[in-house]
C-alpha cells in the first residue's frame, strides 16, 4: 500500500519477514522450563498437598470427629503396656491412622497438627533468614570499605558458628513459659542466616559494576533506592534458590530440636516430637514410628527435588553447562574406547 508517496509492503504472512512473536515473560520462561522436570513438578504436588493439609487440619480433623487432645483408654490394651487394639496400630473408620499407643489419642488429628508446627516453623525461620540475610547483604555490599569488613566478619561468625549446638544452648535457658513454635522460629531464624548474606553480598557488588546501576546512581539515586529499585530485583533468583535448599534443612532442624526434648513440647504435636516419644514404641507398634518418620522423609525429599528444579528453572545456563559437559564426557569416552578398540586390532 503507498502511504504519503511512500510505498510501504506488507511482510507476508508467515514469510520470513512476518513479525516474530514476542518471547514470554520471565515468569512463563521458568514456568516452561519447570514444566520440563516432571521431579520438580511431582515435589511441588506433594508440598502444596502437605501444605494444604496442614492448612485445614482442624477441617480434616472435624471431618474425622477426633482431635489432638482426647484420650481413648478403652483403644489401647493396658495388659500390654498399652498397645492398640486391632491391626495397623487401631486404623478404623473414627481413627483413619489408628492411636497412638499408651493414650489412645488419635494420630491422624496429631499428623495433621504436627504438619502446622513442623511447616510453619521452617517456612517462617526461612522468611526471618532472608529478611536478615538480605539486609545484611545489601549493607555490606552497597556501603564503604570499613562497613563491608565488619559486617563481613560478623557474618563469618554466623556462618562458622555450630548453629545445632547454640540452638540447644539458647533453648535450653529460654523459660518453658515461653511459645516454644514461636522461639524455635526466632532460634533458626536468627542463627542461620548467614548464608544469604554471603550471596546477597557477592550479588550486589557484582550487580554494583554495571552501566544500569551506574546510570541510576549518576542520575542522583541514594543508595537504598538503587538497591530497591536496581539490585532487588537481580536478587530475586539467587535468594529464592537458597531459600529453597535452606527450608528443607530447618524442617530437619525443628525436628531434630523436637526430637531431643527441647523444642516443641508436649501437648502440642510436632513430628519431631511425635518422634520421640515414639522410640520406646517401635516394637510394639512400628507405625507409630513410621508415620512421622515417612512425613519427613517425603517432604524432605518433595522440597529437595523442587529446589533443584527451581535452581534450574532460574538459572538454565548452569543445567545447559551440565548437559553440555555431560555429552562431551560421553562423546570423548566413545572416542576413546574407539580409539583403544582400533589400536588393538593394528
Amino acid at each position: 500500500m503507498t502511504f504519503a508517496g511512500t510505498e510501504v509492503t506488507r511482510p507476508a504472512e508467515g514469510g520470513a519477514g512476518a513479525l516474530a512473536p514476542a518471547p514470554p515473560s520471565g515468569a512463563r520462561q521458568v514456568w516452561r522450563r519447570l514444566r520440563g522436570r516432571p521431579a520438580a513438578l511431582a515435589g511441588g504436588a506433594v508440598i502444596v498437598l502437605l501444605v494444604l493439609v496442614a492448612l485445614g487440619a482442624p477441617l480434616l480433623a472435624g471431618i474425622e470427629g477426633q482431635d489432638t487432645t482426647s484420650y481413648h483408654a478403652d483403644l489401647v490394651n493396658s495388659a500390654s503396656g498399652g498397645v492398640p487394639r486391632g491391626t495397623f496400630g487401631g486404623i478404623s473408620g473414627s481413627h483413619w491412622l489408628g492411636v497412638e499407643p499408651g493414650t489412645g489419642r488419635d494420630l491422624f488429628a496429631r499428623l495433621a497438627y504436627g504438619a502446622r508446627v513442623s511447616l510453619g516453623v521452617a517456612i517462617a525461620a526461612t522468611v526471618l533468614q532472608v529478611l536478615i540475610g538480605v539486609a545484611f547483604g545489601l549493607a555490606a555490599g552497597l556501603g564503604n570499605r570499613w562497613v563491608d569488613g565488619l559486617l563481613s566478619r560478623i557474618t563469618d561468625i554466623f556462618v562458622v558458628m555450630p548453629a545445632l549446638i547454640l540452638a540447644i544452648a539458647l533453648l535450653a535457658v529460654v523459660p518453658s513459659g515461653f511459645p516454644r513454635p514461636v522461639l524455635l522460629t526466632l532460634v533458626l531464624g536468627f542463627i542461620a542466616w548467614g548464608g544469604f548474606a554471603k550471596i546477597v553480598r557477592a550479588q550486589v557488588l557484582t550487580q554494583k559494576s554495571l552501566d544500569y546501576v551506574a546510570a541510576s546512581r549518576l542520575a542522583g539515586s541514594s543508595p537504598w533506592r538503587t538497591a530497591r529499585r536496581e539490585l532487588l530485583p537481580a536478587l530475586v533468583a539467587p535468594v529464592l534458590t537458597y531459600a529453597a535448599v535452606t527450608l528443607p534443612t530447618n524442617i530437619v532442624s525443628e525436628a531434630g530440636l523436637s526430637f531431643l526434648g527441647i523444642g516443641v513440647t508436649p501437648p502440642t504435636p510436632s513430628w519431631g516430637q511425635m518422634l520421640s516419644s515414639a522410640t520406646t514404641w517401635y516394637q510394639a507398634d512400628s507405625a507409630y514410628v513410621l508415620l512421622p518418620a515417612a512425613l519427613l522423609f517425603v517432604i524432605v525429599l518433595a522440597f529437595t527435588v523442587f529446589a533443584d528444579g527451581i535452581r534450574a528453572a532460574l538459572d538454565p545456563r548452569a543445567a545447559s553447562r551440565l548437559r553440555v559437559g555431560t555429552r562431551a564426557g560421553r562423546r570423548a569416552g566413545r572416542e576413546a574406547g574407539a580409539a583403544t578398540g582400533g589400536g588393538e586390532t593394528a
